[in-house]
C-alpha cells in the first residue's frame, strides 16, 4: 500500500496481518450466545445475549462448567463485559443501560446509562472503553460522569465500523469485527488499526450447518501469562491462541 499523507495526523501506514496458531482448546458452551469475555485467576466472566437468555456468568476456564450465573431478565439483550477491581460492567443492546456487578457473587448492584447501542467493553487503566457498532469508541457514563467520545477506529485510513468484543492486551486494544474472521488491534489513543489478526477455520461448524448468528466473537487475556483466549457465539469450543505473522514483515 502507498502511504497517504493527512496533513494533520501524518502518514497513513498500512496495519501489519498476522495469524494464528492453536496452542489449547477448552470446552464451551454451545448454547451460550457470547457477548463478552473476561479472564480472571482461572475463571472466565461471560455475557451471554438474546432476549430471554441474557445472563452474566462465572464459567470454569479448564473444563468449561458453569460456576454461578445471573439472568438479566426478559426485556435485555447482554453485550459487553469489562472486570475493573472487583466489579464486573456489562452492557446491554439497545435498553440503554449498563449495569454493575460484584465479582464474587455475580450480584448487580448499581447502573449507568448508554447513549445509543451498547456492544463491547474492556478496562484500560481502571477506565472503560466502550464500542457502540460504529467506528467510534467511547467512555461510557459510569461514576457520574457524561459518556464522551475518544477515537474514531480507522485501518489504512479508512473507518472500521461493527467493532464488537473488546479486550485490552500488551497496550493495544482487540476487537472482533462483527462477521468477520479478522480482530483488529487499535492503538487505544489514536484510533488507528496497527495490525489485523486473521481467524479464519477457527469456527468449529462446517459454513452449511452454521447455526445462525454462530461467529466469532469473545477475546480474553491472561496478563499473569501472556495468554489470548478466543470463541465464538454458540460455538462448542474455546482456543487459547499464539497470534504469529502471516509472512516476514519488515
Amino acid at each position: 500500500m502507498t502511504a497517504m499523507r493527512d496533513e494533520t495526523t501524518g502518514p497513513v501506514v498500512a496495519p501489519r496481518e498476522y495469524t494464528y496458531r492453536v496452542r489449547g482448546r477448552y470446552p464451551h458452551d454451545p448454547q451460550a450466545f457470547t457477548q463478552g469475555l473476561v479472564w480472571d485467576d482461572g475463571v472466565f466472566y461471560e455475557s451471554v445475549g438474546l432476549y430471554g437468555r441474557s445472563e452474566l456468568r462465572r464459567v470454569e476456564a479448564a473444563t468449561g462448567r458453569v460456576l454461578d450465573r445471573r439472568p438479566l431478565g426478559q426485556e435485555y439483550w447482554a453485550e459487553g463485559i469489562a472486570l475493573v477491581g472487583d466489579l464486573l460492567y456489562q452492557l446491554t443492546w439497545r435498553q440503554k443501560r449498563g449495569f454493575v456487578h460484584r465479582k464474587d457473587d455475580l450480584a448487580r448492584i448499581g447502573e449507568f446509562g448508554i447513549d445509543g447501542e451498547g456492544w463491547g467493553l474492556a478496562e484500560h487503566g481502571g477506565e472503560l472503553i466502550m464500542s457502540d457498532g460504529t467506528d467510534e469508541l467511547y467512555r461510557p457514563a459510569t461514576g457520574g460522569r457524561a459518556q464522551r467520545s475518544l477515537a474514531r477506529v480507522t485501518s489504512g485510513g479508512s473507518p472500521v465500523t461493527r467493532l464488537n468484543e473488546l479486550q485490552m492486551a500488551g497496550g493495544e486494544l482487540y476487537a472482533n469485527v462483527w462477521y468477520s474472521d479478522r480482530v483488529a488491534r487499535i492503538d487505544p489513543g489514536t484510533g488507528v488499526v496497527t495490525s489485523w489478526i486473521d481467524l479464519s477455520g477457527l469456527n468449529p461448524y462446517p459454513r452449511d450447518r452454521c447455526p445462525d448468528g454462530a461467529v466469532l466473537n469473545g477475546i480474553a487475556h491472561d496478563p499473569s501469562g501472556d495468554r489470548l483466549f478466543v470463541t465464538g457465539k454458540l460455538w462448542p469450543t474455546l482456543y487459547e491462541i499464539e497470534v504469529v505473522p502471516c509472512v516476514e514483515q519488515f
